[in-house]
């Protein structure tokens, strides 16, 4: 199984402010739907709280320690990453993303495989930021430049990383 961060960061790593995205890229929404559409999406409390819904056709696993998540068809709960990726992998998926905040990116970054980075062209004033990663590890194997538009405020960058080939 694929294990896959996914992840939108400003040029210094910002990745959230006051429990959000710090922008409205709607190309990256499209993108990152399009990505984990039909997969497992890991992610922590906090982010579960901040999207505030379920994400269709998506299976939702919330890391939590004692919180209580309600769970359902689309969401269950877990109170580790290896029980979460275990879940995962039990149901036979093929690729799980790994999708915040930064903690969860923490915890996941020594057994990841593969980054869809959003590079967002700006510098925001975010309040959470991605976590030390060291990026030698990692080989850039496809990249798309989109510029500003009336959609978009920012110029963005989407790229797939590899780790060491």
């Amino acid at each position: 199984m694929i294990i896959s961060i996914i992840v939108a960061m400003d040029e210094k790593g910002g990745i959230g402010i006051n429990d959000r995205l710090p922008w409205h890229l709607p190309d990256d929404l499209k993108r990152f739907k399009n990505l984990t559409m039909g997969h497992y999406l890991i992610i922590g409390r906090k982010t579960y709280e901040s999207i505030g819904k379920t994400l269709p056709g998506r299976k939702i696993v919330v890391l939590t320690r004692g919180h209580e998540i309600k769970a359902g068809s689309e969401i269950e709960s877990a109170e580790n990453l290896d029980q979460a990726l275990q879940l995962a992998k039990s149901r036979g998926e093929s690729e799980v993303f790994i999708g915040g905040g930064k903690e969860i990116f923490q915890l996941a970054l020594p057994c990841t495989d593969q980054m869809y980075l959003t590079i967002v062209h700006t510098i925001s004033n975010a309040d959470v930021f991605f976590p030390q990663c060291d990026w030698t590890e990692w080989v850039e194997v496809e990249r798309q430049e989109h510029d500003a538009d009336v959609k978009h405020a920012f110029s963005f960058t989407f790229k797939i990383l590899k780790r060491g080939l």
